[in-house]
């Protein structure tokens, strides 16, 4: 109940504050710069307050279902991340497709939202970001680097639900 409350009074513009344009336009940098070094494709979602429809939805359901509704299970080697950041519940999931999953633990993850939830609390959204994305690139061109042509099959730009 306190959560359905959270989404129904907090602003969309409020909750979307710590990422301006010109935050957005640096993880699209980051996002780009990485992809370039492994075939791994990665999508980036901010959401701020979600309708009440979909305000009991736990966090990772709600990143699962994007995932899917983004496409990002849809890459030619099945190894597309989404970093998912719920602004009003301050969660963050990833979700790996699964040719990544058979290389990458789940604790990989956890860590990496973990350690972004921390700078998000200590006011760091853009570095958060930021670290998160170099904590993935690296572990997508450990298991996956790039080669040849590599294209690039989802958009870098970060989406704002």
């Amino acid at each position: 109940m306190v959560r359905l409350l959270r989404h129904l009074l907090i602003p969309d513009w409020v909750a979307r504050r710590a990422f301006p344009a010109a935050a957005l336009e640096k993880i699209f940098q980051a996002i780009s710069g990485s992809e370039r070094l492994h075939r791994g494709e990665i999508a980036f979602a901010i959401e701020g307050g979600l309708p009440p429809r979909l305000a009991s939805l736990p966090c990772r359901r709600r990143a699962e279902q994007l995932f899917g509704e983004l496409g990002v299970w849809d890459t030619e080697e099945n190894i597309g991340v989404l970093i998912y950041v719920q602004l009003v519940d301050r969660d963050i999931e990833i979700v790996a497709d699964r040719g990544i999953a058979r290389h990458v633990a789940q604790n990989d993850w956890e860590e990496i939202c973990q350690a972004m939830e921390a700078d998000f609390r200590k006011g760091e959204f853009v570095q958060g970001a930021l670290h998160a994305i170099e904590r993935v690139t690296m572990l997508l061109a450990r298991h996956f680097p790039a080669e040849g042509a590599n294209r690039n099959e989802l958009p870098d730009r970060p989406r704002v639900m």
